[in-house]
């Protein structure tokens, strides 16, 4: 089982203020695109963690396109998943395990807290010029930014948004190379 962190599909979502930046015509192209794309990389064993906002507007069109989605989705959910919405998901798609608001677990022998709104999390007391893995890496939606890294000094808060990675959900592991990669080019390494 491999495991791939998104957030943010907003399915149904009508508004051209989201979709046009991420280079659609119409909230049924982004729909089909989301679609499209999730299924090209997650295979039915493949575990995707969605850190929220997954759908607005038509809940029914909306449950649709979540059906449709390939693997096992954990979901964490986002300011767009109000309590009415988040029963409505449980009970039409009760394979979709609930996560609540946050989760922190490891990966290897990286700590990672998941949430859909930015938070900080990197253990600042920890010197920079200490080992990678004694910091808790923070991966969160919700901005739409366009970036992987909320502030570019800041190695330790990725960005899971669709918007940031093609409309495509991000393997884990290269979420971690990639938070690496940064604490190391900030450290001068």
């Amino acid at each position: 089982m491999e495991i791939f962190i998104t957030s943010d599909t907003h399915f149904c979502h009508t508004q051209p203020f989201l979709y046009e930046p991420r280079g659609f015509t119409s909230v049924e192209e982004m729909n089909e695109a989301i679609i499209e794309r999730w299924n090209s990389i997650i295979k039915s064993n493949d575990r995707v963690i969605h850190l929220g906002d997954t759908m607005l507007n038509d809940n029914e069109k909306g449950i649709e396109c979540l059906k449709r989605l390939n693997g096992e989705i954990c979901l964490i959910y986002g300011n767009h998943d109000s309590l009415a919405r988040q029963k409505f998901i449980q009970s039409e798609c009760p394979s979709i395990i609930s996560l609540g608001y946050a989760h922190m677990f490891k990966h290897g022998k990286m700590s990672i807290y998941l949430s859909h709104y930015p938070t900080l999390t990197a253990n600042y007391d920890v010197e920079m010029n200490k080992h990678f893995t004694q910091h808790v890496l923070n991966i969160c939606g919700h901005t739409h930014r366009k970036e992987k890294f909320l502030d570019e000094k800041n190695p330790f808060m990725y960005n899971a948004c669709l918007d940031a990675h093609n409309c495509y959900p991000v393997h884990i592991d290269d979420i971690i190379t990639d938070c690496k990669e940064q604490f190391l080019l900030l450290r001068g390494a």
